[in-house]
């Protein structure tokens, strides 16, 4: 299901950036790691120098995307780790990467590459939807270039083919596999070239067609037993980049979009950055909701809380706590999305274009067996037993119901039509990770 908001960013506009005044690496942005700080506050750092690992697996680095300051090392409850912010200095040049070429890499060296630069953690695997365990050989490697969310970002313009760092990305994943890299493009795009290093697949229809998940479940599922990796094209661009030019450079472009935006469009920032740094005097400081990420499974933030490793998107829409509807359910809803047909709206067809709000709009309640998860799940799974079945914990009928295949992505839409107003993704995210443990 295509859910049409109002707010898209055009490629043709650019949106200015500021510098932003920190930059952070957040442990909770990478799912499956134990972290470790590396570093002191007040310790002098270059980019691309480890700040943190993962203290089960220390081979797995997490460094520094600018020059600068360690500014803070930041801890909860127990001491654990919240965030490593880091002050830049005035000039933030690129860092040379000390390697040799790329052709004179056998697999475990260009393992052994990914690991000290700190890219490694681009790479997520299936099953558990986590970082990729760097001893694991994968069956397959699947990258989407096919982003089918609300107001996502154009994938073929923050990955452009010309320059060929997409190609040479694709080329280092194609030597750590003993399978096939598949790569998922939008039909008729002009990235379906890219098929020296991996083998393309044509992706349409409505939303989640551009998941990694649905692209699996197409092309080859995963069974027990066996691991694959995935990777959104965009990283593989941000690692091939890197690799060719044999330079640290942690730059990304990323989308602003949605209504509360006054000025839409793609900005150039460096990983790690304030999200108000980007959002600064653009959308109004009360009554919005920022989102990092799309407004299915973004995470909300506000102006001093820091980009996602993992997102290309900022989204602003309205909080929706200044509104105060009388008889809102019994009105028509002319302009009130549905997916169920309850207002009007649907008798104008599919072209018109949403502003919907952060309201649940409606109480939590038991899950409903109605059906309304199959409506908008791709997958060749039932949602609703599976999702039983990790509230139970059962974990035989858990795997026999397809739990390795799945990530909390998968869920998001269901999430959204649900009724019940369950949040789907986080039981999902919580099932994978206790099943993680008790399998490990």
């Amino acid at each position: 299901m295509d859910i049409n908001l109002k707010g898209k960013a055009l490629t043709e506009d650019t949106v200015y950036a500021g510098k932003s005044k920190s930059y952070a690496i957040i442990p909770g942005h990478y799912t499956g790691i134990m972290p470790k700080a590396l570093v002191r506050e007040g310790d002098a750092v270059r980019m691309g120098a480890p700040v943190m690992c993962d203290k089960m697996r220390p081979e797995i680095k997490f460094v520094s995307p600018v020059n600068g300051t360690v500014s803070g090392v930041n801890r909860g409850e127990k001491r654990k780790l919240m965030s490593i912010t880091i002050k830049p200095d005035e000039q933030i040049a690129g860092e040379p990467i000390e390697m040799r070429d790329l052709s004179s890499y056998d697999a475990g060296g260009l393992k052994a590459l990914l690991l000290e630069t700190g890219l490694w953690p681009y790479i997520r695997q299936r099953p558990y939807d986590r970082v990729a365990n760097p001893s694991d050989t994968p069956r397959d490697i699947f990258v989407t270039a096919c982003n089918s969310a609300p107001l996502a970002p154009d994938m073929e313009f923050l990955v452009n083919p010309a320059d060929g760092y997409l190609q040479t990305g694709l080329g280092v994943l194609a030597r750590l596999t003993g399978g096939k890299v598949y790569l998922g493009v939008k039909a008729g795009s002009p990235l379906t070239a890219l098929s020296r290093d991996a083998e393309t697949v044509e992706l349409d229809g409505p939303h989640p067609a551009g998941n990694v998940g649905v692209l699996i479940n197409s092309v080859r599922p995963v069974n027990k037993g066996e691991v694959v990796w995935t990777l959104n094209a965009a990283d593989v661009y941000l690692i091939g980049r890197m690799l060719k030019e044999k330079t640290f450079d942690f730059s990304k472009v990323i989308a602003l979009t949605g209504p509360e935006f006054k000025n839409r469009g793609y900005a150039r920032v460096i990983s790690g950055c304030t999200v108000g740094s980007v959002t600064k005097g653009n959308a109004a400081e009360e009554h919005v909701r920022l989102i990092s990420g799309n407004v299915l499974t973004g995470t909300k933030v506000a102006p001093d809380d820091y980009l996602g490793a993992y997102d290309y998107q900022i989204t602003a829409i309205p909080e929706g706590d200044d509104v105060d509807e009388f008889f809102g359910w019994a009105m028509p809803g002319l302009e009130k999305y549905s997916m169920s047909r309850s207002y009007f709206s649907w008798m104008r067809g599919g072209k018109k274009e949403y502003v919907l709000d952060a309201r649940i709009r409606g109480g939590r309640r038991a899950m409903i067996m109605s059906n309304e998860y199959d409506r908008v799940f791709p997958l060749d799974i039932l949602p609703e037993y599976l999702l039983k079945a990790i509230i139970a914990f059962d974990i035989d009928k858990m795997e026999r119901l397809g739990i390795y295949e799945v990530a909390p992505e998968d869920f998001a839409l269901c999430e959204f039509v649900d009724t019940s107003k369950i949040e789907l993704q986080k039981i999902v995210r919580n099932g994978l990770d206790l099943l993680y443990r008790e399998m490990n």
